[in-house]
Formats: structure tokens, C-alpha cells, sequence
């Protein structure tokens, strides 16, 4: 186990298979939950299911074994809700055309990761922005959370208004919302997966759903969307602003991730840097490439992993032992399909609180700081796009800084993609 530098870290191999473990149960939600958004698009959910297993081991491995980092990978919430909800709900592409802009948005990636231009963006991006970003996405879970759950729905006159409270559904998302935040509070490992296991049995118990046939069987085919993607489509003029959105939103939240993980395990530089963050980024973004290939939406470092990282973790080996459980967990593909959306509702509810604590450390006492960064937080939910919310967000911090006397403190890649960004929404 030299290769992972287990004594040199200090750590061993039974605390990384621990904290590979106690990872793998904090993020397992997302086999049961991404397989329902992306479903939603026309996907077929068991396709869904076996591409999201493989993704994720194929991204944590790589990420374990080339960048030696104890961070799993898997696809993206909130990029998973983009492309249900955004490319193909509201801009009507076919699945396959979004498949195709994620693996674009992935080849741009690795070339942006293989040159220094991606480092040189993410060591730029002003620290409140980032912040903004995160909660942004935080709060474009809840909205889907709560759409999911029954607790909102549309209305014509005010858009959003109260749905049906007293509807077990409801009632069950709720138990199951509390729940979650009461476990992971007592610190119980894998107490996302445990709720919404439980909310599903009630679920199944009363009639509410239909119950699996079975608990463990053989991985459904993939073939319903394995090479599926139209990646010509995605070459389309018009496709340019999706491809980008999905590049952006990956490129932040994975510099985020891997910056606050790591710190957390303290294997970034005296400045707060990562080392070796090229290969982090490599990593990351050839499995959006295979994910895309083999149907499902973008892959991307998961921030759970730094539960991992409290068990000890502090190698790779963490990231294969994650990549591991991954392949096991294929074969539970009879009760991850007929998990109902009240649910995974609460998951994703919860994933968007914790996300929306970014906010927290803004500098609120610099309005240059923390106006644009409500501005990029608060669009995305209420535009329902994740780009969007970027990019008004890097407008306004670009103007406010410039008419605010301190156009010092902007940097080139700030005032790049707000310039790019000004642009698209001028011609769209």
C-alpha cells in the first residue's frame, strides 16, 4: 500500500476502508435519486441506475488511484436537476442532446484541465462567488425538494403557492425531512440513505407505491441509453449556452469541493491551495466523459466525501473503496427503481439546505462582496437556472466593483466571464 502513501499521511488501511465506507453511506442516496430526476426526461430509470453505479466507480477510482485524494465522485445534484428540468423540461431538448452537451462540456473540461487555464479560473473566482454558487444551487435543490415532496406547486397568480398538506406523501417527506437532519446531527453515518429507506417502506407498507419484487438481482441492461448521447446535436449553435452552463457549474462546484475536503483534511498548501490539483481535475472530468457515454448526467466530486475525511480518510484508497461499493451496490437495482419521489424528496431538500450554508462566510459588512453574491444565489432558483444565477452574479460583481471605485480588485477571469456571459444573454 505504498503507493497511496498510507504512513507518510498518516493513516492505514483499516481507517481508509472505514472512512471509504462512511462515505459511500453519505452519498449512496444519489443511486436512488438520480435514477428519478433523470427519469423524468423519458430516460429509462434502470439504464439510469447501472450508469450512475458505474460513473461513480469509475470517477472515484480514477480520482483515488491518479490523484491519490480520498474524494468520491458521482453524478451531480443539482446538475442532474439542470438537465431534467432546464434542457429538457424547459428548453425541450431530447435527452440525448443533453447527453451530448454534457460530454462536451466534459472534453472541454479535461482540455481546460490538462492546460493551466482551468487552475488559473478557479484560483480566480472571488471567494464570495464562489460561496454564491454553492448556496445558489443549495437553493435550486429546495425548490425541487419541495415541488418533489408536494409541499409547493404551481399557481398562476403568485407562481409558486401551499400544495396539499394533509397528503400522506407530504406528511411522510416531512417525517422524512426531520429525520434526516435529526440523524445527521447525531452524526449517524448513512442517515440520508436510512431515511429515505424508511419513508420508502412506510411508502410501500400503505399502498402509497408499488413495493419491489425483490431486494438484490441482476444489474438492469444498460443498453436503453449507453452510447445513446447525440453529441453532433450538441454541436449546434444554439446548444453553445447549455454546453457552458454545464462547464461552469462543474468547474465551480468542483473547485469547491475539492478546496474545502481537502482543507478539511488538511493536504492543501499554507495558502489554501491544493496540490496536484491538475490531477484532481482531470480526474473529475474524464468520468463526466464516460458518465455521458453511458447515460447519465454530469459526474462531479461530491462534498459528503468529507465525512470520509472526519473517519480518517486521507488517501485515495478511501476513493476506491467508495468506487468498490459503488459496483456492489448495482445489484440492489430492484428496490432503488421503485423508491418513490416523496422519498428521495427530503434528500435532495437536505443536500440544499446544507449547500445554502455557503452563504454564512460572505463578507456581509462589503456590499461589493455580498450584494452580487445574493444576486447569484437568489437567481437561480428564481430563474430556474444554475447559469443564469452565475452569470448575473459575475455581471453585477464585475459593475458594482468598477462603479464602486475598486475595479482593482477584479482579476481577468472575472471580467472574462462576465463579459462572455453578457454576450449570451444579449443574443439569446
Amino acid at each position: 500500500m505504498s503507493y497511496f502513501r498510507l504512513e507518510e499521511r498518516g493513516t492505514s488501511v483499516r481507517t481508509e476502508v472505514l472512512a471509504g465506507c462512511t462515505t459511500f453511506l453519505t452519498l449512496s442516496y444519489i443511486i436512488f435519486v438520480n435514477p428519478l430526476v433523470l427519469g423524468a426526461t423519458g430516460m429509462d430509470t434502470g439504464a439510469v441506475l447501472v450508469a450512475t453505479c458505474l460513473a461513480a466507480a469509475f470517477g472515484s477510482a480514477v480520482m483515488g488511484l491518479y490523484a491519490n485524494y480520498p474524494i468520491a465522485l458521482a453524478p451531480g445534484m443539482g446538475l442532474n436537476a439542470y438537465f431534467a428540468a432546464v434542457a429538457v423540461g424547459t428548453l425541450g431538448l431530447p435527452w440525448q442532446t443533453a447527453l451530448g452537451a454534457v460530454f462536451c462540456s466534459g472534453v472541454l473540461m479535461l482540455v481546460l484541465s490538462v492546460l493551466p487555464v482551468r487552475e488559473w479560473v478557479v484560483n480566480s473566482i472571488p471567494r464570495s462567488q464562489k460561496l454564491a454558487i454553492a448556496a445558489g444551487i443549495g437553493f435550486f435543490l429546495v425548490i425541487i425538494g419541495l415541488r418533489n415532496a408536494g409541499v409547493v406547486v404551481g399557481h398562476e397568480a403568485t407562481l409558486v403557492g401551499l400544495g396539499n398538506l394533509v397528503q400522506w406523501t407530504v406528511v411522510l417527506a416531512a417525517a422524512g425531512f426531520v429525520g434526516i437532519v435529526a440523524l445527521e446531527h447525531r452524526k449517524v453515518p448513512g442517515a440520508v440513505l436510512i431515511c429515505i429507506l424508511a419513508v420508502a417502506v412506510v411508502g410501500w407498507i400503505g399502498g402509497l407505491s408499488p413495493a419491489p419484487a425483490s431486494v438484490v438481482a441482476a444489474p438492469p441492461s444498460l443498453a436503453p441509453t449507453a452510447f445513446e448521447l447525440d453529441i453532433a446535436a450538441a454541436f449546434d449553435v444554439g446548444l453553445l449556452a447549455i454546453v457552458f452552463a454545464f462547464l461552469m457549474v462543474d468547474l465551480f462546484d468542483t473547485s469547491g469541493t475539492l478546496v474545502a475536503v481537502l482543507n478539511e483534511a488538511h493536504l492543501t498548501d499554507g495558502t489554501g491551495r491544493v496540490p496536484n490539483l491538475r490531477r484532481a481535475l482531470v480526474a473529475d472530468s474524464s468520468a463526466t466523459m464516460v458518465g455521458a457515454l453511458l447515460g447519465t448526467s454530469t459526474t462531479t466530486s461530491y462534498v459528503e466525501s468529507a465525512a470520509g475525511v472526519r473517519a480518517g480518510g486521507r488517501t485515495g484508497l478511501t476513493a476506491v473503496v467508495v468506487a468498490g461499493l459503488f459496483l456492489a451496490a448495482l445489484f440492489l437495482a430492484p428496490v432503488a427503481t421503485a423508491v418513490p419521489a416523496y422519498a428521495t424528496a427530503p434528500a435532495i431538500l437536505f443536500v440544499g439546505c446544507v449547500m445554502a450554508r455557503a452563504l454564512r462566510r460572505v463578507e456581509w459588512d462589503d456590499l461589493t462582496e455580498c450584494v452580487p453574491a445574493i444576486v447569484t444565489a437568489l437567481a437561480m432558483p428564481f430563474t430556474y437556472s444554475i447559469a443564469t444565477g452565475i452569470g448575473l452574479g459575475f455581471i453585477a460583481y464585475t459593475l458594482i466593483k468598477l462603479f464602486a471605485g475598486r475595479s482593482h480588485e477584479l482579476n481577468d477571469a472575472v471580467v472574462t466571464v462576465a463579459v462572455l456571459f453578457t454576450v449570451r444573454f444579449l443574443v439569446t
